[in-house]
């Protein structure tokens, strides 16, 4: 070692290989679930963790064993319990929402913990960051229950920005979908890009972002390197704005119109498998 700074530096590293082990030896299959659940869709809240992880047993013992879990994981370190919770106090604990830990990052090898494009400490985002982030994971819940229903195989569901194309000689993002998805129906395999709309958007910002997809869709970079062009399903949490969103998709030229689909969050499942541009 040339110094002093040197030979703390890899002490340090030691100890931290040494945690690390020692934390990731102490783990269940199911610790290890809920990590990686986090690490694709980057935060949580309790519900969708019980949702997703916890089946056995009355609905009383799934949100008890889920709770303990939970506070465990965050003891531990591996876990970050954000303040702000949803659904209001009377919510609980119930109401809390999670993110991977700077500690819960390596052992995933995962960035975050709210996403990102490199590892992070924890911050506390704003409501509709939180918001859209949840509403995206809710997709994922939703479709990882219809797996265990046999309904459907997720195939893949890889949340921004694992989900972005990006132009090899300016290496910016050309499409930002809040997630690519792709599930087994049958013999067939349908892809999505998912766009998660909660009403924040003007409308010319959704044009330019539906525009984006268009000229992608024209390039034919897409089809090249995945052989296919994955439908744009934009989901939403009202009526009213589904219309919003049809009104200003229906200003892309005609030829344009079928490489979308719009619905409501809660009919994302039906939108799968059917060729129909709204549900």
């Amino acid at each position: 070692m040339s110094n002093d700074s040197d030979v703390q530096e890899y002490v340090m590293s030691r100890v931290s290989q040494q945690r690390l082990a020692a934390v990731r030896a102490g783990l269940s299959d199911r610790d290890r679930a809920i990590l990686g659940d986090l690490a694709r869709v980057r935060c949580l809240s309790a519900r969708q963790v019980e949702r997703l992880n916890f089946q056995e047993g009355s609905a009383l013992t799934q949100a008890r064993r889920s709770r303990r879990t939970l506070e465990r994981l965050t003891r531990l370190g591996v876990l970050h319990r954000f303040e702000r919770q949803i659904g209001g106090v009377r919510a609980g604990s119930a109401g809390y929402v999670y993110g991977l830990s700077a500690l819960g990052q390596r052992l995933v090898d995962a960035d975050g913990p709210a996403g990102g494009e490199r590892r992070r400490s924890p911050w506390e985002p704003s409501t509709n960051f939180m918001a859209h982030v949840l509403a995206v994971s809710e997709v994922y819940v939703q479709l990882r229950e219809a797996e265990r229903r046999r309904e459907l195989e997720l195939l893949a569901f890889d949340a921004e920005p694992r989900s972005w194309r990006w132009d090899s000689v300016s290496r910016s993002p050309v499409v930002k979908p809040d997630a690519f998805v792709a599930v087994g129906i049958g013999r067939y395999e349908e892809r999505r890009f998912l766009e998660v709309d909660l009403g924040t958007e003007s409308r010319p910002v959704l044009k330019r972002k539906a525009k984006a997809y268009v000229d992608y869709w024209d390039s034919g970079v897409e089809q090249h390197e995945h052989g296919v062009f994955p439908r744009v399903l934009f989901v939403t949490d009202s009526e009213q704005r589904k219309e919003v969103i049809v009104t200003v998709l229906g200003d892309l030229p005609a030829e344009a119109w079928t490489l979308f689909q719009v619905g409501e969050i809660t009919q994302t499942l039906a939108l799968f498998g059917s060729t129909d541009t709204t549900t």
